[in-house]
Order: structure tokens, then C-alpha cells, then sequence
């Protein structure tokens, strides 16, 4: 078989046979950029996989989120009915106390609303500060109410309320009273369990005195708090001390006596009045002897026996049927005059007082008295207590 022209050995001229190659020139040639492709690679697997950041979440975590978060609106929300409902009694109390201030009142028991929903309470806490009660104010009224009824159509109109039980505390400062009873005069004072103490200055005939005094405590009907006040006394500086009320006495202070005794003109002046020497104990026959021998005389009253005798002589009666003898003993006339003429209430009201519980609230009743460091406390309770309007 004949060899076509241009075929060598029946196989194409590989010089003639080879396509010749178009070669661009448009952009310059570079090497590939692998890291580049790998981005590339990177970024289509991230968008592949960016979802949302719950999708992992499994259902029952989402369930139990929800309802944590419902179960804290609704907490929220029972809060702010409560603090509203707090709100409103502490005015109605107010109105219906006429108190000053408005009471502190706290709700307990949860959830509040199904507690409205079912018109019972658990629980009902009151403090009242200064509450004004005769001639002192109640320094603080804390009680504490359970069982509480409401009466009404609720939610919209709540009448009133009964509480089952109530119990609480009064609290008499004793700063309140210093500062009412007498005028920071006189400090008040815990003497024990049931008793308070008074010590201070008192302004009498334009002398002040330092008076003393000791109040008992007790209870009137379970409805009253009221102070006996006993045990007073009136010093006059360096000279006497005067007690009224019953058993009335002035008795010379010691100094004053020790005094009176080494000053023979003073004493002679004691010694002469018959209802002294009596009250001395000393025969009237030695006193006649020392009245005429100034060296008896000396030797009967210097002694310390005399002197302690002295300071026991009540001398109320005597000053008043020998008015000129408290010139002679150094004490001034007007100041004993006033002292003995005025009258053991008029002493004594400047420092007693009473408390009573208020008409309205007639279930209550006082239980019981405490002495403290800080003042009075004085506990109540009450069963059955109705509070505000009457009426289902």
C-alpha cells in the first residue's frame, strides 16, 4: 500500500504533525495561590454551619427557660400587689388611728394574690413610731397579726378585715421621757423589772433642788399603764433633805449637823426648843445643865453619838411652830415655807404618767410590764380584732 506524501514509515512527521500553542500575553503569568483556595474552602464550611446558638439547646431546657422566666414575671408581679395592698393599709391605718406618721406594714406569705383570692391572710406585720398617748409618746408599736379574714368584695372592694390573733409590744423611751415629762430636767431610769427611777433638778422658791424620786409600774384593768410615785425627795445643797406625801420629814444632812454642833449659839437655839430635845432622846435635865455650862455643853454635843442623832430629827413640825429656828440653823424661811405648804400631788404629777390603749380598739388588752436599759415595753394581744369597715 503506498505511503501518503508526508508520511514516514506510516506514521506522521512529528514536526509537522504538532499543533502549535496560542499563548496569552494579556496578564502576567504567577504561581497559584493554594492558601487563598483554602479560605475559600474554610469560609463555605462556616457559613454551612453558623446557626442559631439555641439549635444545640435541647427541648426541655428550653421548656424549663421559658418557664423560669414566666414564673419570675409572675413573682414580680404578685410583689408589686403585695407592696400596693402595703401601701393602702398603711393609709387606711393611718386615717383610722389619726396617727402622725404613717405606720410601717408588711404582708408575709406567698403567693400574695391567692391569698387575697381566698380572703385570708397569714400573716400581717405594723409598726408604728411615735404615737402620741397623754402626756409621753410610744416611742415604737410593733404587732403582729395572723389569721386575718378579709371582709368585702374582692378584689375591688375590700371592707375591712378580722384578725384571729395579734400580738405585740409598746415600747415608752426613756429619752422621750426626759425630754416630755420634764423637761431634760430629769433622767429617767431603770431601778428593776417594774420599777423606773427619777433623778434630777427641780426650780422650787427660786432654789434648785435635786430631786429623787422612784416610780411602780402597774397595769389597770389590762387597759391602762400607770406609775405610783413614791420614795421622792428634795435636796437642798449642803443643808436638808425634804420628803413629802406621807410620812413627811426634814432631816438635817450630816455636814449641816456636825456644823451646828460645834457653834454654841445654834445649838443653844436647837436645844431650846423642847420638841427637839425631845426627839433627841437626851434627858431635860442634862440640857438644862448644858444650856447654863458652855464646857457641858460642848462635851454633850460634840460627840459623833449626837451628831448621827441629830440627822434623824424631823424637824417639818418644829420649823413650822418655830418659824425663827430655821433662821438660826442657816436655812432659808421661804424655801421651807414652800416646800412644806405645797401639797405631795403637785410633786408628784410632774413626774407620773399614764398609758391607755386607744377606745377603738377595745379586743386588745395589756399583758404585761418590762423595765429595760432603753425603757418601758409593755406587751398586748388580742383575739377576734375587727379593723376598718363592718360587714361581709
Amino acid at each position: 500500500m503506498p505511503i501518503p506524501e508526508g508520511v514516514s514509515g506510516g506514521f506522521p512527521d512529528p514536526v509537522q504533525s504538532v499543533v502549535p500553542l496560542r499563548i496569552e500575553r494579556d496578564e502576567p503569568w504567577s504561581p497559584p495561590d493554594h492558601r487563598r483556595a483554602k479560605r475559600g474552602r474554610r469560609a463555605k464550611r462556616g457559613r454551612r454551619r453558623r446557626r442559631s446558638p439555641f439549635a444545640a439547646v435541647p427541648r426541655t431546657l428550653k421548656l424549663l427557660f421559658a418557664l423560669a422566666v414566666c414564673t419570675g414575671i409572675l413573682v414580680l408581679a404578685d410583689r408589686c400587689a403585695a407592696m400596693y395592698a402595703e401601701k393602702k393599709a398603711q393609709q387606711a391605718l393611718q386615717e383610722q388611728l389619726h396617727l402622725a406618721a404613717a405606720p410601717q406594714v408588711g404582708i408575709h406569705g406567698f403567693p400574695f394574690l391567692t391569698q387575697v383570692l381566698d380572703k385570708h391572710l397569714e400573716r400581717v406585720d405594723v409598726t408604728v413610731p411615735h404615737v402620741a398617748a397623754d402626756r409621753v409618746s410610744l416611742a415604737k408599736v410593733h404587732a403582729s397579726a395572723r389569721d386575718i379574714r378579709l371582709t368585702g368584695n374582692l378584689p375591688s372592694d375590700i371592707r375591712g378585715a378580722v384578725v384571729g390573733n395579734l400580738e405585740g409590744e409598746v415600747l415608752l423611751s426613756f429619752d422621750d421621757m426626759n425630754r416630755e415629762l420634764a423637761a431634760s430636767q430629769v433622767k429617767f431610769s431603770r431601778r428593776d423589772d417594774s420599777t423606773i427611777g427619777a433623778d434630777g433638778k427641780l426650780t422650787i422658791a427660786g432654789q434648785e433642788l435635786r430631786v429623787r424620786a422612784q416610780a411602780q409600774l402597774r397595769l389597770v384593768d389590762n387597759r391602762e399603764l400607770s406609775t405610783d410615785v413614791d420614795g421622792m425627795s428634795l435636796d437642798i445643797p449642803g443643808i436638808a433633805t425634804y420628803r413629802p406625801g406621807r410620812g413627811r420629814g426634814l432631816t438635817l444632812h450630816r455636814e449641816t449637823a456636825e456644823r451646828i454642833s460645834r457653834d454654841t449659839a445654834r445649838v443653844k437655839a436647837m436645844l431650846s426648843v423642847p420638841a427637839v430635845v425631845d426627839r433627841l432622846g437626851v434627858p431635860q435635865e442634862a440640857v438644862a445643865e448644858a444650856l447654863e455650862d458652855d464646857e457641858k455643853l460642848h462635851r454633850m454635843t460634840g460627840t459623833p453619838r449626837f451628831v448621827e442623832q441629830l440627822t434623824h430629827v424631823n424637824l417639818v413640825d418644829v420649823v413650822v411652830d418655830h418659824p425663827w429656828l430655821l433662821s438660826k440653823i442657816g436655812i432659808d424661811p421661804k424655801l421651807i415655807n414652800g416646800l412644806i405648804h405645797m401639797r405631795p400631788p403637785e410633786l408628784s404629777d410632774r413626774l407620773s404618767f399614764s398609758v391607755s390603749l386607744p377606745k377603738e380598739v377595745r379586743e386588745l388588752q395589756l399583758r404585761g410590764v418590762q423595765v429595760g436599759k432603753d425603757g418601758i415595753r409593755v406587751s398586748l394581744s388580742g383575739l377576734e380584732l375587727a379593723v376598718g369597715r363592718s360587714g361581709s
